[in-house]
């Protein structure tokens, strides 16, 4: 019902928006909606002054849940170019197709264009299951759908820059040098990157963690570590999963459970209390993507102690 009358007020506010607003990338700057904080840097990194950039899910928020405010609708009716990630984003998946309606002739940049996507993988715990379901156990990961957290991953971030560079100057080409002297030098940084994450985890021998929603598993498979979720496809976890998760735990010296501001820690703070650990928090939607990542990989670093 919320949806519905959301979507009523939409339709009504654009009707008198859209037809005095235009996509304009004549004057000093180029607007630039993206759907999460993360982007936000990779465009401004490229774009410089040239750029305008609005974020449509804010600080804060789930890309999970949010709905875009009518107020959001008419500032993309005014942009000349979206980026978006690409992937099963549940913003996206429910809402893209009405955000650019409102402005169809602004340039589409698939931010994803070109990465190797990954499924996202939940551990669960058979053992005492019916027989029947025992041909399925050579594998312990149940896969569900696509992992859409692709940009945590510095190689996946490069990808995306160079998609959001191939976007700015298809409809800003007199600025290309510009650009690209921007884009060239956030890939360095980007490397530098990469390669400080390797250092500070290159040591551990202990290369396990546990995180309520598994958002880290492209960084997972880049630095060959293993993320054990705590969630289950979504859902809370039941108390036989907790059990197993605790034993888990124990095996693999797990004493810090990770999660994210934006879900809610009550599991990860059963699972701590039962092993004596803690719960730290690590976000996947920061703006600030270069100093983001450098704390995720030193707060893994010392969990994995």
């Amino acid at each position: 019902m919320r949806r519905g009358f959301l979507l009523i007020g939409i339709s009504l506010l654009l009707a008198l928006s859209i037809g005095c607003s235009k996509p304009d990338t004549s004057k000093d700057k180029i607007k630039v909606i993206v759907t999460i904080a993360p982007q936000g840097e990779f465009v401004e990194k490229i774009g410089g002054d040239k750029v305008d950039v609005s974020v449509m899910v804010p600080p804060g928020a789930s890309p999970h849940i949010y709905e875009p405010t009518p107020n959001q609708l008419v500032e993309v009716s005014k942009a000349g170019m979206y980026v978006k990630v690409g992937t099963p984003v549940e913003f996206e998946l429910i809402w893209l197709d009405k955000v650019l309606s409102t402005n169809r002739d602004m340039e589409m940049v698939d931010a994803s264009a070109g990465i190797e996507l990954a499924r996202m993988e939940y551990k669960h715990d058979h053992e005492g299951e019916p027989a029947e379901h025992e041909e399925h156990e050579e594998e312990a990961d149940h896969q569900q759908g696509v992992d859409p957290h692709i940009w945590l991953s510095p190689k996946n971030a490069k990808i995306m820059v160079e998609n959001i560079y191939k976007g700015l100057i298809s409809i800003d080409s007199e600025n290309e040098k510009y650009y690209t002297a921007n884009k060239e030098a956030y890939i360095k940084e980007l490397s530098a990157l990469d390669d400080e994450i390797k250092q500070t985890l290159s040591a551990k021998t202990n290369r396990s963690f546990m995180v309520y929603h598994p958002s880290w598993g492209y960084f997972a498979r880049e630095y060959n570590l293993e993320q054990i979720p705590v969630e289950e496809e979504g859902k809370e976890p039941t108390a036989k999963s907790i059990a197993h998760l605790i034993q888990q735990a124990k095996e693999n010296g797990v004493k810090v459970i990770f999660a994210s501001p934006q879900f809610s820690t009550k599991s990860a703070e059963v699972v701590a209390k039962e092993i004596g650990g803690r719960v730290v928090l690590i976000s996947s939607l920061e703006r600030d993507y270069i100093a983001n990542m450098k704390k995720v990989a030193e707060a893994l670093s010392a969990a994995m102690e």
